[in-house]
């Protein structure tokens, strides 16, 4: 069989999907299709019977839109779930086809959920990353149990994009010499010919960034010499990242070639037909694979089951040499704890030194890092303010991969992404650490952990205008409610020392969800009541009038504030004043209805303090001292007393609370008629 029937079963397949859903982009597929045949049919190991093989090869479509070119490679390989009748499910509700790769859908086969552009490039240097740590702890002398390739197609816009310019900046710094990288120059973007706004020359960019580059003037063609060369080429340069410059056309053998109206629509009928034509298939029928073509990739996943059941009989001898070793890999990548570990997260007594969360955030981190090997992670170049460094290891460079302390740079975008791919790979929990303030520049990859259900831990400190004299450029405002309106993210605001152990805690056990912990820079004392165990509730009450009666009104505090309300109840001695510790909303509304009103009883008004945007806490709160404004410059304690966050402002509010609803209907926030948007029956994302 040639290969040439190969590549044009590749480019009809796909424009078959994008013509059956009216919807797609067919363009990139029908020009990236040769160097797809060349990798998926000669080079990639990744066996599709067994699609979470650890030592698979990791591929990753950056360009996510052309994902019909990845359902057709991920179908000819025999993977269970892309049948032929996926395949015409393309974009369709309930797919396993949908119109950009989603992880999560699939038993293997999408490493990570790619669309928006850039972040599937940047993913892929946290794969690299991974592979390269996890050689260093597990390989032995005799015993390679690591040693593959993160293979990545890419395009223009990715490259565009700054997350992956910060990403790669980064691989080559640490010499990832695992990481290669299929660029599609085919010099189109949506608005058209990219030389409308995209004219610097991407190999010198990438060979300053210290990537080994390569170019292949054609790769249209069947002859696939040029890009066996290239590819050979770039595997044996191990001390470097290879980025392979194909020059493709764009919709080759379409009409539309060469145009930027191939990119993101089908092709009209009668241009389909001719392009089946031109390649020799009927235009009568659609979603034809020759039994030729079956017979080649069947060959080829041949060879790679053979290398699978080569490194389990290698393992089975690893097992036996390494039992520790062996043991560890096991449970890591089953995804599973060890037993105990929850014993490593200290605990605190009020008598204890006041201290800033991010502070306490420094020892729960040490604490954990010694006994899960699996913790990796590291700061946007913030590691003194942040206090995210395990101590218990080193620096991951390109002399050391066996560090577990990353060094991001200033890079919070490209952390983010890079985080996810750490987590996508199996084995690691990542973690990334900047101010609260800087989240907002991650918000494209931490919509993405969330999406991609990846428990990456976002370490977020200087969380408030309480960070003072930095003034409004550095105090967020409005950050918390970008993180707490993205669905499946946890945030958690602890209060104390206790609370923020408890916010690990919960960070760990989220395997399937982000968590984004927000930490003082201001200390903060160790409130009585608080525990590690009752961060999970979300919201629990911290202290209630002396004689048992009913409030008269509930003080609720986040984080920082909380010991407002702490400090304020004493002084309110005409009233009944309960206090509610709430560092999480989103575990708070995980709650039984029934423990919810227990923590805000029926028929009493509650005052909420926190020093963030006070949108969103009326769905707890009759009122909120918050924030509706950016912050400002200015010593700590006399911007808070600015915008009334102290215990004077706490005890005036609650008296001018209870006064509105003397005699008045007190609503009850927590019934509602039904809890979410969606029609009954709907399955949603988490």
């Amino acid at each position: 069989m040639s290969d040439e029937l190969a590549i044009n079963t590749i480019r009809v397949l796909s424009a078959d999907m994008v013509g059956k859903a009216n919807s797609g982009h067919p363009g990139a597929p029908m020009g990236m299709a040769p160097i797809a045949h060349a990798l998926w049919s000669r080079h990639l190991n990744f066996p599709a019977a067994e699609p979470k093989w650890v030592n698979r090869d990791r591929f990753v479509l950056s360009n996510g839109h052309a994902c019909a070119l990845l359902y057709s490679m991920l179908h000819l390989s025999g993977h269970k779930d892309f049948t032929i009748d996926e395949l015409k499910r393309f974009r369709q509700l309930g797919s396993k086809t949908p119109g950009h790769p989603e992880n999560y859908l699939v038993d293997g086969g999408i490493e990570v959920t790619t669309g928006p552009l850039g972040q599937g490039i940047s993913n892929a240097v946290g794969l690299a990353i991974a592979e390269a740590h996890a050689a260093a702890i597990f390989n032995k002398p005799g015993y390679t149990l690591f040693d593959h390739y993160t293979y990545v197609f890419t395009g223009d816009g990715c490259l565009q994009e700054g997350v992956s310019s910060e990403a790669s900046s980064l691989a080559g710094h640490l010499g990832l010499g695992k990481l290669i990288v299929f660029y599609d120059d085919n010099t189109i973007t949506i608005d058209g010919h990219t030389d409308l706004s995209f004219s610097e020359d991407v190999a010198k960019r990438y060979e300053s960034y210290g990537w080994h580059v390569i170019t292949v003037a054609d790769g249209n063609t069947s002859q696939l010499g040029e890009l066996e060369a290239a590819i050979a080429q770039a595997k044996a340069v191990t001390d470097k990242p290879s980025l392979i410059k194909v020059r493709t056309l764009i919709g080759y053998g379409s009409a539309k070639a060469n145009t930027h109206g191939v990119h993101g629509a089908p092709l009209a009928k009668d241009d389909l037909a001719n392009v089946k034509t031109q390649f020799g298939f009927d235009p009568a029928q659609s979603f034809v694979v020759p039994s030729e073509v079956q017979q080649v990739y069947a060959t080829h996943q041949a060879d790679v089951n053979a290398k699978v059941a080569a490194w389990k009989a290698l393992f089975a001898s690893y097992q036996a040499a390494f039992p520790t070793e062996a043991g560890e890999l096991v449970r890591r990548f089953k995804g599973e704890l060890p037993a105990g570990w929850r014993n490593a997260l200290p605990t605190f007594k009020p008598s204890d030194p006041a201290k800033a969360t991010r502070q306490f955030s420094q020892i729960a981190i040490n604490a954990l890092a010694k006994v899960l090997p699996e913790l990796v992670g590291g700061s946007a170049d913030l590691n003194p303010s942040t206090l995210s460094y395990m101590d218990c290891s080193h620096d991951f460079q390109k002399a050391t991969h066996d560090g577990r302390n990353i060094r991001f740079g200033v890079r919070e975008h490209g952390m983010a992404a890079i985080c996810n791919g750490l987590f996508a790979y199996g084995g690691f929990r990542s973690y990334a650490a900047t101010f609260l303030n800087f989240y907002s520049y991650a918000v494209g990859a931490t919509r993405l952990s969330a999406l991609s259900r990846f428990g990456v831990i976002y370490v977020m400190t200087h969380d408030s205008i309480g960070l003072g004299e930095d003034g409004p450029t550095h105090q967020p405002i409005e950050t918390l409610n970008t993180a707490r309106s993205t669905p499946n993210t946890i945030v958690l605001r602890p209060a104390d020392g206790n609370e923020t152990s408890g916010a690990y805690a919960v960070a760990i056990e989220s395997a399937h969800t982000p968590t984004v912990l927000a930490l003082s820079r201001q200390p903060l004392p160790n409130l009585a009541g608080t525990s590690i165990d009752s961060v999970a509730l979300g919201a629990y009450v911290l202290s209630d009038p002396a004689d048992g009666a009913k409030p008269d009104i509930v003080l609720a505090g986040s984080g920082s504030e909380t010991h407002l309300c702490v400090l304020a109840a004493p002084e309110l001695s005409e009233l009944k004043v309960r206090v509610v510790s709430f560092p999480s909303w989103e575990l708070f509304n995980r709650q039984p209805l029934a423990y919810r009103q227990s923590v805000f009883p029926e028929g009493v008004p509650v005052l909420a303090v926190e020093a963030s945007q006070a949108i969103g806490w009326h769905e707890y709160a009759h009122a909120v001292i918050g924030m509706r404004s950016f912050g400002a410059s200015g010593p700590l304690q006399e911007v808070l007393n600015h915008f009334g966050f102290c215990k004077e402002n706490v005890i005036q509010r609650a008296r001018e609370v209870v006064a509105f609803y003397k005699g008045k209907h007190v609503p009850n926030l927590l019934e509602r008629p039904f809890d979410n948007s969606y029609p009954a029956g709907t399955h949603a994302h988490p």
